[in-house]
């Protein structure tokens, strides 16, 4: 059974040129509107991992 592909890492592919925005929306399956949104969402970073939003405590 084949492992699902991880949608950061086909997002990180775009940004990285390796694959077009048409061709990002068809493997992970979403329109272009969606996509758009996919690939401007301010949490995914550009190396495909999810920012955790934490804050350092500073003492």
């Amino acid at each position: 059974m084949k492992k699902p592909m991880d949608k950061r890492k086909v997002i990180a592919a775009y940004r990285r040129g390796f694959i077009s925005i048409q061709e990002c929306a068809q493997i992970i399956g979403v329109d272009s509107g969606q996509m758009t949104r996919l690939v401007n969402d301010p949490l995914l970073m550009n190396d495909g991992t999810v920012l955790l939003g934490k804050k350092s405590v500073n003492s």
